[in-house]
């Protein structure tokens, strides 16, 4: 009770320092030192309902795909198709249609060889070398089976970009294959120049004899964020020290008939300023903003369909009006999912990456692509430093309703302005961050009161004493003020464990019976917890619920809580003999174990508080426990946990989407250390992961019979439930958009 005397003013000195610390702890991430990737996600959902809240969503019939769409797969061939085809496309588009321009989003990186010319000629050097007829009738027909030289022909004249990709440093070995265009910029041009673009270690370029006939080149490279969504473009690729440009940029520089492309730096337009840094990229007298990187956000006009698409084969079998494409910009590419060009972006999960480029095309012929320039950073701290100081001051003056007001009425200021000059200026300035710390200074000081004064030695003992073994108790009270029930966000592990049937289990038995079942397997199972300094957070009937890390820091909670696990299965099966003697039915448990990012501290209500963990992580571990009874297993772990393990061997049991979450999720069965495994149940998981592959790509007969023979090997059940599944889907075929996740509807 003596933290509830601290004078006032003192209180309000630590609650400064606190405050401080966590605005420190956000200018430190906006500038750079030390990127928050938790704040770094929040922006990039701030940037997506931005750009979400605002797109045209219209369409741009300028731009138009020639799509090689499922259609044309089925009415041309798989891909890729015989290049004379492609000639007959080109001669049918520039002729027939009267385009203006066309990009592909696709690479010629190898030679055609499907008519047979090179089989031919081998035939008239070797086995037909003295048939004179033979050698005279194909050389009238060389030139009509060399599909690399008529495609060839088909682009002299014409306004064709190609495309082709660059290989990053951590993609493997570096390759380089096929011939690059003429770079933008030779290698020296920036010299000093404050300049970051990305760097490639090799690419996979087209043919030489088309790079040569086509007008030029781009890159279709996309970057892709942390979270998997494609944002932005890099303009240029660096390698070699050369500058190559993107597909967009050389596809726009062909319809704007630009010969070049200009780089304009922050002192060529900003008086009495000593920033050097590159800012636009300007051809045709229009300027393309970008980042430090060289990198340009794609100004999405709206989800898939924001551009007309229309099938390649109605292209080449003239079924589409010459009307809707004369006069525009052609980009070649697909939307098929089984050629792998498939994108995450802001406004759709599953995007073609062409359109991407479409998009960037339109924006750069319409100068509509928002910026995001380097001195973004200084306004960023800025606006941090101002919103913390100014909520500093006042929350320690103000009561919670007027703390309340006042974070309303910044927070609207902060996003007002945000938007005005997204809108007005086209400018991106970050959000996430000031709101984030907006939210985090109103939590800390609402909750101050209780955090400081919840702590103590006695009361310490006393709070934490009905959750972890006495001798951590002890150890924590040599430092009290190290531990507090305030809420904390950090990463644990959780356990669940139920009984099988117990519903069936306590039919069987008298109250008093079924008491003294309860404490007689409760008892040992909490032993085990407490031995490897587990946290008991409640008994759920005949459930337990535990977790790891907390309150008292556990560097090895993965490890700890795996191992309790497996000990609790072990001691129950140990107990069965003197279950049987006693009359007592068959007792078996399933457990779960998911690690990952959890709220730990006190909650409740004012008539009863409790110390516990919550969290998406938590209802996962939850639901791992009830699957133990789908799968017929007695543990089942998250992939986070298994991450965490790697010492142990685990059988992959499936992937599920578990009720309460969308994204899918891999659950393992842990085998044992991998140590201790023999060679063959190794040699059993090995088939096992093969069979797992051929089901998920859907391969029925060679999967069934993989799990045939695994249950000759073995009689795990999981076995039994996949050759269950492949006989189902032969009856209903999942489609080829299936991805082989389970969903559960229950929990």
């Amino acid at each position: 009770m003596a933290r509830l005397l601290i004078d006032p003013i003192r209180r309000h000195g630590l609650r400064t320092a606190l405050n401080l610390s966590v605005l420190l702890l956000f200018l430190v991430h906006a500038s750079g030192y030390q990127t928050l990737e938790f704040i770094e996600r929040m922006e990039h959902l701030a940037y997506d309902a931005r750009l979400l809240f605002t797109i045209p969503r219209t369409e741009d019939p300028r731009i138009v795909i020639v799509d090689i769409d499922e259609k044309s797969l089925g009415e041309e061939g798989r891909w890729p198709w015989a290049r004379n085809k492609l000639a007959r496309l080109m001669d049918l588009l520039f002729d027939h249609y009267q385009v203006a321009v066309v990009g592909f989003d696709v690479v010629f990186a190898e030679p055609d060889e499907s008519s047979g010319l090179q089989v031919l000629d081998a035939l008239a050097r070797h086995q037909l070398r003295g048939a004179g007829g033979f050698s005279a009738e194909l050389a009238k027909l060389k030139h009509q089976l060399d599909y690399d030289t008529l495609f060839a022909n088909s682009l002299k004249g014409r306004r064709v970009i190609l495309g082709y990709y660059f290989n990053l440093p951590l993609e493997g070995e570096p390759v380089a294959s096929g011939q690059l265009p003429k770079p933008v910029f030779p290698a020296g041009y920036f010299n000093r120049r404050i300049v970051f673009p990305e760097q490639a270690v090799g690419y996979g370029a087209n043919l030489p004899e088309l790079q040569s006939a086509a007008l030029g080149a781009g890159h279709f490279n996309p970057y892709v964020d942390e979270d998997g969504v494609v944002r932005r473009v890099p303009m240029l690729y660096e390698y070699g020290g050369a500058y190559y440009e993107s597909l967009s940029l050389a596809v726009a520089r062909a319809a704007m008939h630009a010969p070049s492309v200009e780089a304009v730096f922050g002192e060529d337009t900003l008086a009495d300023t000593n920033y050097a840094g590159l800012e636009w990229l300007r051809i045709g007298g229009q300027d393309i903003p970008v980042d430090d990187r060289i990198r340009t956000l794609v100004p999405y006009r709206g989800p898939k369909g924001s551009f007309p698409y229309v099938s390649a084969s109605d292209v080449l079998h003239g079924r589409v009006p010459v009307d809707r494409l004369r006069d525009t910009i052609v980009l070649v590419g697909t939307s098929a999912p089984g050629l792998l060009d498939l994108r995450s972006a802001p406004v759709q999960n599953v995007f073609p990456g062409v359109e991407i480029h479409a998009n960037l095309v339109a924006g750069i012929l319409d100068g509509t692509i928002r910026q995001q320039p380097a001195y973004i950073v200084g306004a960023e701290l800025v606006l941090l430093l101002i919103t913390g100081l100014l909520l500093t001051a006042a929350y320690p003056a103000l009561s919670p309703l007027w703390s309340a007001v006042l974070t309303g009425g910044v927070t609207s200021v902060i996003v007002g302005l945000n938007l005005y000059v997204w809108q007005s200026a086209s400018v991106v300035l970050p959000l996430a961050g000031t709101l984030l710390l907006i939210l985090t200074l109103l939590l800390l000081n609402m909750f101050y009161g209780f955090l400081v004064e919840s702590r103590g030695k006695r009361q310490l003992a006393g709070l934490f004493g009905q959750y972890v073994p006495p001798e951590l108790v002890e150890e924590m009270s040599h430092d009290p003020d190290s531990y507090t029930l305030d809420a904390d966000s950090r990463e644990l592990t959780v356990l669940f464990s139920d009984v099988r049937g117990f519903t069936t289990v306590a039919e069987r038995l008298d109250p008093k019976e079924l008491s003294q079942l309860m404490n007689e397997f409760l008892t040992p199972l909490t032993q085990v917890i407490h031995h490897h300094r587990g946290t008991i957070d409640k008994y759920m009937g005949d459930a337990i619920m535990a977790f790891w890390g907390a309150p008292l820091s556990d560097p090895d909670h993965v490890r700890h809580a795996l191992e309790s696990a497996l000990e609790m299965v072990a001691t129950l099966k140990g107990m069965q003999e003197r279950f049987q003697a006693r009359g007592w039915p068959e007792i078996r448990i399933g457990v779960g174990i998911n690690t990952g990012v959890m709220s730990v501290g006190n909650m409740g209500s004012e008539f009863r508080m409790a110390y516990t963990v919550l969290g998406d992580s938590v209802n996962l571990g939850s639901r791992l426990e009830g699957l133990t009874r789908q799968y017929a297993v007695d543990i089942i772990v998250s992939e986070s946990t298994r991450a965490a393990l790697p010492e142990y061997l685990y059988r992959e049991l499936d992937r599920v989407r578990v009720k309460g979450k969308d994204r899918p999720v891999a659950i393992y069965e842990p085998v044992g250390l991998a140590a201790a495994v023999g060679k063959t149940k190794r040699d059993e998981l090995g088939l096992y992961r093969e069979a797992l592959k051929r089901y998920r790509a859907q391969e029925w007969d060679m999967a069934e019979l993989q799990f045939l023979n695994l249950q000759r090997m073995s009689d795990h059940p999981v076995y039994r439930i996949y050759a269950q599944r492949i006989a189902h889907f032969r009856k209903q075929p999942p489609g080829p958009a299936w991805d082989g996740v389970i969903t559960f509807k229950t929990k």
